[in-house]
């Protein structure tokens, strides 16, 4: 698991990223250098194909990562007692440690996004933004579908800091991502008391109204059809706007919804104003479809 500790952020010296020690100098190259920054140790030996795979990409993400962690190898051939120590058992290996104490770490070879992620998520401790750079590292992984990392990296964040709303809130959709929809109600029905109206859980729960919406949505080209059959057929109309969403057409999805609105505003008790509320908390506030949906509904409201 990732853990967060201490308050010492820093920059590696781009000439000293990356480098080979021994036993020897172990507690000045990695106990004492992660009280600086993040330091990965790749744990490796000359007869071990796999290391010589894993090796050049680990470099090349640390490299890439801008100085906010450092690298270094380890022959545990040469080096047993620590190997000992760390009870490592296979090779490769791969710790990072932060504030001298074990921060993230894997075994065997991983493929380059995976590897990238690694190194992002560790970096994502040090420089001056704390823990919310490792936020922005999070909702980048999210974003490119590194769910399983981002689903890691929001634990840490909420292990360090456990009222931290966008962290909460961004674990909640990496569990919708996953399509584990109980998991996610799960964690929404214990949400801190001081975050449950916070912005970042508001969204959460409008998506996970949305998730399981989804889950029950009929064919579009059936729904369309019925209402291009009957235009008044209200019901026809709001689940193929659910549909239409649960397909990714947000932009359609609301369009249906502004329409239903304008035809019988108080349908089924204001079900689609109610709908359209939930869309729209669940994207971004400044989200293009948001911006026009509501400025569409204000202007229906107040004609």
């Amino acid at each position: 698991m990732l853990e967060f500790g201490g308050n010492a952020r820093g920059v590696a010296p781009q000439g000293d990223l990356i480098k080979e020690i021994s036993e020897a100098t172990f507690m000045q190259d990695v106990i004492e250098a992660s009280r600086e920054v993040p330091v990965i140790v790749d744990f490796w030996a000359p007869w071990c194909g796999p290391c010589k795979t894993l090796g050049p990409m680990l470099e090349a993400a640390v490299t890439a990562a801008g100085g906010k962690v450092r690298m270094v190898k380890m022959n545990v051939d040469e080096n047993q007692q620590i190997a000992a120590q760390l009870r490592i058992q296979s090779i490769p290996t791969v710790y990072a440690f932060f504030q001298g104490q074990p921060l993230d770490g894997f075994q065997g070879a991983l493929p380059q996004s995976e590897i990238r992620a690694f190194v992002q998520r560790v970096a994502a401790v040090a420089g001056d933004g704390g823990l919310s750079e490792a936020i922005e590292a999070a909702e980048q992984m999210l974003a490119e579908g590194a769910v399983v990392d981002a689903a890691q990296t929001f634990a840490a964040i909420l292990g360090e800091e456990p009222t931290h709303a966008g962290a909460y809130g961004g674990l909640v959709r990496a569990h919708l991502a996953l399509k584990e929809i109980d998991q996610a109600e799960s964690l929404l029905a214990a949400v801190p008391a001081e975050i449950a109206k916070a912005p970042e859980i508001e969204a959460a729960r409008a998506q996970l109204a949305l998730a399981r919406q989804a889950a029950e949505a009929g064919p579009v080209a059936e729904l369309r059809a019925a209402v291009e059959h009957d235009p008044d057929d209200h019901q026809a109309r709001f689940d193929l706007a659910k549909a239409l969403h649960a397909a990714g057409q947000v932009e359609d999805a609301v369009d249906e919804l502004l329409e239903l609105f304008r035809r019988d505003r108080e349908w089924n008790e204001g079900a689609a104003k109610t709908q359209l509320f939930t869309i729209f908390d669940a994207l971004k506030p400044q989200d293009p479809i948001v911006l026009k949906g509501r400025r569409k509904l204000s202007s229906m409201i107040f004609a």
